[in-house]
Order: structure tokens, then C-alpha cells, then sequence
């Protein structure tokens, strides 16, 4: 649940940040000062990235959120245990152990969207977060019906 709170404060400045930077881009835009208008320009860009940038953050997270619920109704989340230390990071070593086997999964069954997934959360668990999302991303292509990438 506090993951979700994050969010919803993260989107919600987000926000302020692309109505303030929108209302001094049409500021600048209305000024008729050539540099000005230039300025305004470039600030449209901004605020249209953030918000396509938004967009696509809040949406991986929903289709994440779905697929692990569809995976523990299915009862085949990993339980494999690992030991965790008391900052709440798992022993590298027993995150190792644990990712070889679902990094072999999703080699064999390259179409199956739940290895995909299960490695993502294996290389969460390791403190790989660029490749936990990039897997998560590829189940979430797979389970859509796109062929992985």
C-alpha cells in the first residue's frame, strides 16, 4: 500500500510540475520576444514528455499488478526461500542460487509469459531493477500475444 502512495504523491507533483511549466511556456509564448517564444516552444515539449512518460510508468505498474495477481491466483508465484537480511535485502547468494533456475526457465520457454515474470521477480530479488522491469515488460508483451523481443 505505501507503494502506491508513493505513486499517487510521484503523479500528483508530476502534475503540478506540468501546469506550472505549461503556464510559463504560454507566458513566454505570449510574450511576442523572440527568445521568448523560443523558450515557450521548448517548455511545451516538456510538460508533453512528462506526461507521455507518466502515462507509460502508471501503466506498466497496472499491467505489472495484474499479471501477479493472475500468477498467485494461479498459485505459481516463486517460493523459493531466501534468506533476508534486516534491511529487507535478500542474501546475494541465495538470490543467485534462486535466479539461475528462472533465468534457465525463461531460456527453455522463451513464449511463457509467467517465466518472464517469475525471472523479473527473481532479478528484483537480486537488486537488478533495470532487468526485473525489462522482464516484466517481456511478460507483459508475451501475455498481450506479442512475440518477445
Amino acid at each position: 500500500m505505501s507503494a502506491r502512495i508513493g505513486v499517487a504523491v510521484m503523479a500528483v507533483l508530476l502534475a503540478v510540475y506540468i501546469v506550472l511549466v505549461g503556464q510559463r511556456a504560454w507566458l513566454l509564448l505570449m510574450s511576442r520576444d523572440a527568445v521568448g517564444v523560443a523558450m515557450g516552444a521548448a517548455l511545451v515539449v516538456l510538460p508533453l514528455i512528462a506526461a507521455w512518460a507518466l502515462g507509460r510508468e502508471l501503466w506498466f505498474g497496472v499491467r505489472a499488478e495484474q499479471l501477479g495477481r493472475r500468477l498467485e491466483a494461479e498459485g505459481a508465484l516463486p517460493d523459493d526461500a531466501v534468506t533476508v537480511r534486516p534491511s529487507g535485502r535478500v542474501l546475494r547468494e541465495d538470490a543467485d542460487a534462486v535466479f539461475s533456475a528462472y533465468r534457465s526457465a525463461a531460456e527453455t520457454h522463451p513464449d511463457d509469459w509467467r517465466v518472464w515474470y517469475r525471472l523479473g521477480i527473481a532479478y528484483d530479488a537480486a537488486g537488478d531493477r533495470r532487468r526485473a522491469r525489462e522482464a516484466v515488460r517481456t511478460a507483459i508483451r508475451l501475455e498481450k500475444g506479442d512475440r518477445p523481443r
